[in-house]
């Protein structure tokens, strides 16, 4: 069975119907970047090209987003009989239908309704409730949607004012590639850059589903498998779209009923990755495969690397990733036997209480057989949200790196807090402590994103005061907002009245140029953002007045972000550009000594027992991180969401049926009422939609990456 192609059209056709095919053609067309994944498509080149020029580059996740964005406002007088009580017990889904944000809106403290209010109102009380809170008692959260231009001045504001406690969504996704790449190459992004996909004879994609997530990373899949290439899919979870999928922009795969997408898939347990990945190794070190000019000359570590490859027990590995030898030494000669291979990877990995571990495992897979610093191989982690690379590049983070430090000490003449910052658990436990008073969300859903929502919920209770920038509602909105609360309404990327720039997982940057007119009453997150800055900081610190033309931020970033002082002429030149320093197509590594580094890595202890399971939330087809636009999962065939995913001989052992009834239990919480559904998954492990089974993930994170394991918990199957 092929997934994708008719369907994807006949969504996109219903939509184009529903808000206007004129209206729908301009929005996805226009010269701006696109909203969903950071994939990247979109900019100066056209709405619907990629950075290799590539026409025709959208896909269903772009439209679901178009469709959001060309929603009307919510009705005033919708609010006014519908309490947040009310709201509340309405789902994500229908939150999001109601409309757009067109006003500010604010509760106090004991208020029972939103109620609209004027801008310069809503401003005053942010600013006010600013100067009367100590710094280190508020904190600073972007989501990816984010322009870099806001995302810069926002993380500058925070700054100035008094607080490093800055932080944004790659904690609760990628932020373990970022560091397990940069312990072993000095860097935090993908070495490659999109043309190099195009040679590559070898993709192993890696505790990933692109076929739901990024669509458009299936068309080079395809095309690699066309060439005589292999595509290697590692996941615990046998995925319709990976075996077969329909590319609706490609005849060929039209006509013919679906492509081949995997060559082999294979099925580890959850958190079984590193086990697998270092039964790879053990075959390529014992056939003596491996690249030993490359290690002598470019790598620190290898003799420790080998030895403990050499000293893991067949045993363990197979036992640990429940993939027998046999079929470990198939996957390892198929590397062997490549030239160019590229590893991308996404959640699968980063979401464990070893996902750095995870990601350093990758790293020393491709450094094994020199696949860093060399065209058409390397790493690509496969990131989500559009501009969530280019928010941490601008600096949303708790800690600046020490170049950017001093780049914005020297270039703005200002002196920067130096006390270490809180990420985003970190804020999320002080909130819960009471420690919180003040806190500013640009953009997405941090309430549903994150794990254990009783705890959560009783962690934005205790905060004085919250301001969400947002275009739509969500459940953040209505669930912990016992304090006061204000919803700043913003306009969306393409409704902006400036350009505002993008980065996409390639680290490559886009200029979207805005201008579409839908809404009267939104405004720029710079606009608010600076209005804010200005009412708090002193100008002869910082002048944000000169930061409300987007043209003066971009110089700044150019002069202050390594890599990007292209940002500097952009509005002249609009040269969209790769960040410099970011590719690797020599083995010349951003390391003190230019090489990279082995890691060694321990097979961590599996989780799960005879009476417990593992489990991993996924998102559906449907979906975009916590926006959830259709219930239906098309790509794995369900219609609902509260349902956990079994191989069919645990729901045998257990004597059950599908369809019946459960309950979910662990430490952290439960899910009662829960439907029994087969799926083609490793037995011992199951599946559950995110967000809804966040309330079973533990607060507990990474040491490392500080992100939850969000797919990578243990679970009890109770029986009705």
């Amino acid at each position: 069975m092929s997934v994708g192609g008719l369907t994807s059209i006949k969504y996109t056709w219903k939509v184009a119907k529903k808000v206007g095919i004129f209206k729908f053609y301009k929005s996805l067309s226009s010269k701006n970047t696109c909203k969903t994944c950071a994939y990247g498509m979109g900019g100066q080149k056209g709405g619907m090209v990629n950075e290799a020029g590539t026409i025709l580059e959208f896909c269903k996740k772009s439209v679901q987003a178009q469709l959001t964005d060309l929603q009307g406002e919510i009705p005033l007088s919708f609010l006014e009989k519908n309490s947040i009580s009310d709201l509340k017990k309405l789902s994500g889904r229908e939150l999001e239908k109601l409309g757009r944000f067109n006003h500010p809106l604010y509760k106090d403290k004991n208020d029972a309704h939103y109620k609209p209010i004027s801008w310069d109102d809503a401003l005053s009380k942010i600013i006010n409730k600013l100067k009367e809170t100590t710094p280190d008692r508020s904190f600073y959260y972007s989501s990816g949607r984010s322009s870099n231009e806001a995302a810069f001045i926002l993380q500058l504001f925070a700054r100035i004012y008094g607080t490093n406690n800055i932080n944004n969504c790659s904690y609760f996704c990628h932020q373990a590639s970022g560091v397990g790449i940069n312990s072993t190459i000095g860097t935090g992004t993908a070495t490659i850059q999109l043309s190099d996909l195009k040679k590559t004879d070898l993709i192993f994609v890696i505790g990933a589903n692109p076929a739901s997530n990024h669509p458009r990373f299936v068309t080079e899949l395809m095309h690699c498998r066309r060439r005589g290439g292999k595509v290697i899919i590692i996941n615990p979870a046998k995925e319709a779209g990976l075996v077969k999928f329909t590319v609706p922009s490609d005849v060929r795969s039209m006509l013919s009923g679906g492509s081949a997408i995997a060559s082999e898939y294979i099925q580890p347990n959850i958190g079984g990755d590193i086990a697998l990945l270092k039964g790879i190794a053990k075959i390529i070190i014992e056939q003596d495969k491996y690249d030993n000019d490359f290690i002598n000359n470019y790598t620190n570590g290898f003799e420790d690397h080998k030895n403990d490859i050499v000293s893991s027990s067949w045993e363990e590995i197979v036992e640990n990733s429940g993939i027998s030898k046999v079929e470990i030494e198939k996957i390892a000669n198929i590397y062997i036997h490549s030239k160019n291979t590229v590893f991308a990877w996404a959640m699968g990995i980063t979401h464990h209480d070893h996902g750095v571990e995870n990601v350093e495992a990758i790293v020393n897979l491709a450094l094994l057989r020199g696949m860093i610093g060399r065209h058409y191989a390397g790493l690509l982690p496969l990131r989500g949200h559009s501009n969530v690379q280019g928010i941490g590049s601008v600096g949303v983070t708790p800690a600046l790196k020490e170049k950017v430090f001093n780049n914005i000490e020297s270039q703005l003449g200002i002196k920067l807090p130096t006390q270490t910052g809180m990420d985003t658990m970190a804020c999320i436990h002080a909130a819960q402590k009471g420690e919180i008073d003040f806190a500013f969300l640009l953009g997405g859903n941090l309430y549903s994103a994150n794990p254990d929502h009783k705890y959560v919920e009783d962690a934005f209770n205790k905060i004085q005061f919250k301001v969400y920038v947002s275009t739509t509602m969500n459940a953040g909105h209505v669930n912990g907002v016992n304090q006061e609360a204000l919803i700043l309404p913003c306009a969306a990327r393409d409704e902006e009245k400036q350009p505002t720039t993008q980065e996409s997982m390639f680290n490559f940057i886009r200029m979207s140029d805005g201008g579409i007119v839908r809404l009267n009453n939104v405004r720029s997150e710079v606009d608010i953002i600076s209005d804010i800055a200005i009412g708090v900081i002193e100008e002869e610190k910082v002048n944000f007045k000169e930061f409300k033309n987007h043209q003066n931020i971009r110089k700044s970033i150019g002069a202050i972000i390594p890599g990007f002082y292209k940002l500097k002429d952009i509005d002249e030149t609009k040269e969209e550009f790769q960040i410099e320093g970011r590719t690797f197509h020599k083995p010349e590594f951003a390391t003190a000594d230019k090489k990279a580094n082995f890691k060694v890595i321990s097979i961590p202890k599996l989780k799960g027992n005879s009476d417990s399971f593992r489990m991993m939330t996924v998102r559906s087809e449907g979906q975009f991180n916590t926006i959830v636009y259709e219930n239906t999962d098309i790509f794995r065939g369900q219609i609902e969401r509260w349902i956990v995913m079994m191989n069919k001989d645990d729901i045998k052992d257990l004597g059950l049926q599908e369809n019946d009834i459960v309950s979910l239990k662990n430490e952290t919480g439960s899910m009662s009422g829960v439907k029994v559904r087969e799926f083609d998954i490793k037995k011992g492990n199951i599946l559950t939609y995110f967000p809804e089974s966040n309330v079973l993930i533990p607060t507990k994170t990474d040491e490392r990456s500080k992100t939850p394991s969000f797919k990578s918990v243990e679970v009890k199957i109770i029986l009705k």
